[in-house]
């Protein structure tokens, strides 16, 4: 299977969210009274999910699995907390970022459930943040392919296509753009084989080294999940230039869209 449960989850409405979330919270923030605020991460999980159980959940499971697979690529994510349906993850941070957003969002569309909430026992008191799903699995099947832009330069780039294709009807769209560029990354040899450090050189002069995804020897291939990827060409375009590569080809996945551009030199 491409996506692997080891938990299948009731999708629960808002109103069966909210009844856990009282309970959940009140918990949690039991748990930074006890604790105080400076622990690790999964120190505070597991506090929080002894109290949940004493408090009557049934189903309280931490660092479940899920696992991605395509091919011969695998990739396991592990879920902080689920607790009779409801999915948490837990943050020690000054504040919380959209990268956190992304991340509750790319578990629920895994779990195909609607809610995921968040919690932070950094701060002076607990702080939580729900993030909605409300993209359906039907959906994130129904995908677009933009190739209008789009050169094959060698064989090696219709496979970078094809496979990308292929990832795409196994997973569906809308995950984290990082996860497609590992599954090719990994396609095409795996870090250190598809995966390098090229340098940048400006009049002249090397400023540093930038990694680079390979497919073949002369051309690189890029993976971003920009929202508005035109307004971002100028900027990878500049990266091709200052490097030893004569062309790219710039794959970015944006919802259910994805955009293939070939860049030159």
């Amino acid at each position: 299977m491409p996506i692997q449960r080891s938990i299948q989850l009731h999708n629960l409405t808002q109103v069966e969210f909210d009844e856990r979330d009282r309970i959940v919270m009140r918990c949690a923030y039991d748990c930074q009274n006890a604790l105080g605020r400076l622990c690790d991460e999964r120190v505070y999980e597991n506090d929080l999910a002894r109290r949940l159980r004493s408090e009557g959940f049934r189903e309280v499971h931490s660092q479940v699995p899920i696992t991605m697979s395509h091919g011969r690529f695998h990739k396991e994510y592990r879920l902080d907390l689920l607790a009779d349906d409801a999915l948490y993850e837990l943050k020690t941070v000054t504040a919380f970022t959209s990268e956190h957003d992304a991340q509750i969002l790319h578990y629920a569309m895994l779990l195909s459930v609607n809610h995921g909430k968040l919690l932070n026992f950094r701060n002076m008191s607990v702080e939580g943040r729900l993030r909605c799903n409300a993209v359906l699995t039907e959906t994130r099947q129904c995908v677009t392919c933009d190739a209008t832009r789009w050169q094959p330069l060698s064989l090696h780039c219709a496979d970078l296509m094809q496979h990308t294709k292929a990832i795409l009807h196994d997973w569906g769209s809308f995950l984290d753009f990082r996860l497609y560029e590992e599954a090719l990354v990994f396609h095409f040899g795996g870090e250190g084989h598809a995966s390098i450090r090229s340098p940048l050189t400006l009049d002249g002069i090397q400023l540093g080294t930038h990694r680079f995804c390979l497919h073949d020897t002369i051309t690189s291939f890029m993976v971003t999940g920009f929202s508005d990827a035109e307004s971002q060409r100028s900027h990878v375009q500049r990266l091709l230039k200052f490097s030893g590569f004569n062309a790219m080809q710039w794959l970015n996945f944006h919802h259910s869209s994805v955009r293939f551009t070939t860049l030159t030199r």
